[in-house]
This record gives C-alpha cells, sequence and structure tokens, in this order.
C-alpha cells in the first residue's frame, strides 16, 4: 500500500539507483530528487544527464543536481523540501552531518554488499575479483564513516560463475529496490531497528581507475578471467598489443597442459582461439575489441591477427 505521509528525498545517478527511483515513486511521496551534474561522455564529449536526472523528469518528480551537496542554494532546497527519510543509491558523493541529520528518519543507503564486507565506492567489482560466492545488498541508516553505518537488512545473491560487474549489478539493482520497499514500512513504524554490522572483519572496495584494467600476466589465469569479468563493463579489461589497447570483453581460464609452461605473456592459439600464457595457466579471449573496431569473438579477430602467434 501506497504511504504518501512520509515525505522522501532520494539521492541517486547511475543506472543501479532506477529501480529504486521507480519503486519508492510508487510506494511513497517523493518530493524530490537530488543528482550529479551532467558530465561529457562518449567520443564526442556530448554533455549528458545521469539516469537518474532522466527518470525522475519522467516521472514528474522535483530534481537538482548541484555540483556540490553543501552549496546554499542546494541545502535551502533540502530544507524547502522538508523530507522525514532521504534514501541514498549510488549517488556518488560523501553526505555530510548538516545533510545526515536532517530529516527525523535520518539518510537510509542501498549498498551493494554484505556489510561490513566490501565497504567503498566499487563493492560489486570487488566481489567478483575476489571469487566471493556471493554478493548482495545492506540496507543501512547512513553515519558519517564510509559504509560504517548501523544495518536495518541484508539479503544475498550468489555470483555466478558467468557474472560480470555488469549483469551482477543489474540483479543487485532490483534486489536492493525490493529489499528496500520491504524495509521501509517496519523501519518507519519502529519494528525494524538498526542494528550493528556483523563481527566479521571490514574490507574494502575502493574506487576503479581505467587504468586497473590492464591484465598482468605476472598473475594467475584464474584471477585474470576475474578481472575480465568484474571490470566488464568498466572501466574494461585490456592488454597492449601491436602499440595499441585491445579490449578483453569476455575470457576464461584454462590449464596450459603437459609440457613446458609457455612464458608469461606469450601469445598463444588455444583451441582456435588467441590465448595468452599467465603464471599459471592460459587466459582465453572469447570476445576482444581492437582499437577503433566493434567487439568480435576471438576467433573472427585471429583472422585479421596473422600475426598474433604461430600455430601450436
Amino acid at each position: 500500500m501506497a504511504d504518501m505521509n512520509t515525505r522522501i528525498i532520494f539521492m541517486g545517478s547511475p543506472d543501479f539507483a532506477l529501480p529504486t527511483l521507480r519503486l519508492l515513486a510508487a510506494h511513497y511521496s517523493l518530493v524530490g530528487v537530488v543528482t550529479q551534474p551532467d558530465k561529457p561522455a562518449g567520443r564526442g564529449r556530448v554533455l549528458t544527464s545521469p539516469p537518474v536526472k532522466l527518470l525522475a523528469q519522467e516521472l514528474g518528480l522535483p530534481v537538482i543536481h548541484p555540483l556540490r551537496l553543501r552549496e546554499s542554494e542546494a541545502m535551502a532546497q533540502l530544507h524547502a523540501w522538508q523530507p522525514d527519510l532521504i534514501v541514498v543509491a549510488a549517488f556518488g558523493k560523501i553526505l555530510r552531518p548538516a545533510v545526515l541529520d536532517l530529516p527525523r528518519f535520518g539518510c537510509i543507503n542501498v549498498h551493494a554488499s554484505l556489510l561490513p564486507r566490501w565497504r567503498g565506492a566499487a563493492p560489486i567489482q570487488t566481489a567478483i575479483l575476489h571469487g566471493d560466492a556471493e554478493a548482495g545488498i545492506t540496507i543501512m541508516r547512513m553515519d558519517p564513516g564510509v559504509d560504517t553505518g548501523l544495518v536495518l537488512s541484508q539479503r544475498a545473491l550468489p555470483i555466478l560463475s558467468e557474472d560480470t560487474a555488469g549483469t551482477l549489478s543489474a540483479k543487485l539493482a532490483e534486489l536492493g529496490a525490493q529489499l528496500l520497499i520491504d524495509t521501509l514500512p517496519g523501519y518507519l513504524s519502529g519494528t525494524i531497528l538498526p542494528q550493528p554490522q556483523g563481527n566479521a572483519e571490514p574490507t574494502y572496495a575502493p574506487m576503479l581507475k581505467k587504468e586497473d584494467g590492464q591484465l598482468d600476466f605476472a598473475r594467475p589465469a584464474e584471477e585474470l578471467a576475474r578481472r575480465v569479468r568484474a571490470f566488464n563493463p568498466w572501466p574494461g579489461a585490456f592488454i597492449l598489443w601491436d602499440g595499441q589497447i585491445l579490449k578483453v570483453h569476455h575470457a576464461h581460464a584454462v590449464g596450459a597442459g603437459p609440457g613446458p609452461a609457455p612464458t608469461p605473456g606469450a601469445r598463444l592459439v588455444h583451441q582456435d582461439l588467441p590465448a595468452i600464457a599467465a603464471s599459471q595457466g592460459l587466459l582465453v579471449l572469447d570476445e576482444v575489441q581492437p582499437a577503433g573496431k566493434k567487439p568480435m569473438p576471438g576467433k573472427v579477430f585471429l583472422q585479421g591477427a596473422k600475426n598474433w602467434a604461430k600455430m601450436g
């Protein structure tokens, strides 16, 4: 049943936040949306709005996109909206005490990990990178720390062997929206009380940089295959080949087979697919994207890359 008495501000930016915004708007009175400013994107550096701004406009919701939340105009608008609660999902900015303390029910975050595991900016990618068996969502009452707040609810899902950061993010976005809607009535009525995070040692998922995508063949092939999945779609895994970047969209690891192990970094052909020797095993490139071209199957790439390696 929709609750139109609780005044809620939503803060979010990327695609991950869209299911939460959509469900919140269907169940509660959203008095305003805060998102990131438009940014140049793509080759043409065209000024592009965040997905949350576009959906907010589609839903007919008031939206602001300040450069900094502490700007006097932004703070004045937050006060004018008189929120009972602020809901945050992948907003991308730290909330200061002046914002955290504004609503009587505080600020609630939809965080894409099972806290205290993977606090920080890139929990989905980091869970895949470390070979975790499961990922999940934590609904958390925010405090001034980075993902250190009290927990309202958690829900897990398995990480499948074929999951990329993109596919897992889409699943977690839907899970997070549903868990929030399942949790809010109990929280607002006082039957769900915030609890400390579990006793496990906290781990951290720092923000990713473009250069993190470069594959290091001094590492085992299994780890590199996870890295390809974790960095798809961003920042994207890549190698340098013929002086240019070769993006690796999909890859898998295999054993090196009998005989002397090839030198890490050596280019080979494995079952008609391009492969590269790692410190343990081979990384087989299933789908790649040469500079200036569209993604293509590894087999198709090999047909044009005659100097990839000698058959063997």
